[in-house]
């Protein structure tokens, strides 16, 4: 289940330190977002967030000449002098 962050839509007036500050709220992607605080019941809003991504692969590993050619990519190599040779 995913994690929802959530702040109080008015953090001045916020009635307290849970929803002025912002929470984190495990919920299903099918629930409706939180309208009000779980604590307070001050009006809360849902944040957008920067989800969490990772791959299994190392960087290195992705951009190899052997890996780039079998997903169908080619690869150049800047000569200098606006020139560029294929590796792949």
């Amino acid at each position: 289940m995913p994690i929802y962050e959530y702040r109080a839509k008015d953090p001045q007036g916020a009635s307290c330190h849970r929803c002025r500050e912002g929470f984190d709220y495990r919920q299903s992607m099918r629930d409706e977002p939180l309208k009000t605080c779980p604590e307070c019941g001050h009006p809360v809003e849902r944040l957008i967030s920067v989800p969490s991504v990772s791959t299994r692969q190392s960087v290195k590993s992705m951009l190899s000449d052997k890996n780039l050619k079998a997903k169908g990519f080619t690869k150049l190599v800047n000569e200098g002098g606006g020139k560029f040779r294929k590796t792949t």
